[in-house]
């Protein structure tokens, strides 16, 4: 891989590969994963200090809805560069690990539902415009490519460090 993690989008866009984005928005496969966790084994830290796997479902989510949001403001040509978010603060100041790992999954698979449906909605004019958020002018395609790019990094994360959580 030319990117690390620290690269931010262009290493969740590589991580795609050749897959299909749009069918990976489509897929029910981490959902389905998650959906099979017991609170208990959703409250998994791997270590003292990081992110239990409830955290994690809802930092996904919560970058769904960020990133989504921004594809949503570039693809009807909102040039407005668009700032960065501290996840760390966004983690820290949600009740993720106080609710059920099922609220959890629901709430990103209702994201996921209203991410399929913008994507559905856009043009290939409107996939192609342009955007600035953070230190990166990308297009509204590959805003969501880093989308979902972001998922799979994390579901990666989850089968190496947390497997012993896993079902």
């Amino acid at each position: 891989m030319r990117y690390s993690i620290s690269d931010g989008f262009p290493y969740y866009i590589e991580l795609l590969g050749d897959r299909d984005y749009i069918q990976l928005f489509n897929s029910k496969e981490h959902v389905n994963l998650l959906k099979a966790l017991t609170d208990e084994q959703a409250a998994f830290r791997y270590a003292p200090g990081k992110w239990s796997i409830k955290q994690i479902i809802g930092h996904i989510t919560d970058h769904e809805r960020i990133m989504t949001y921004r594809a949503l403001r570039f693809s009807r040509k909102d040039k407005t560069p668009l700032p960065g978010y501290d996840q760390d603060t966004f983690v820290d100041n949600s009740r993720f690990d106080e609710l059920p790992v099922s609220q959890l999954v629901t709430d990103l698979e209702n994201v996921r539902n209203a991410s399929v449906s913008f994507i559905n909605s856009l043009s290939q004019t409107q996939l192609a415009l342009t955007g600035t958020a953070w230190k990166y002018e990308l297009t509204v395609e590959s805003f969501l490519k880093a989308t979902i790019g972001h998922e799979l990094h994390h579901m990666n994360v989850l089968k190496h460090l947390y497997s012993p959580a896993l079902p």
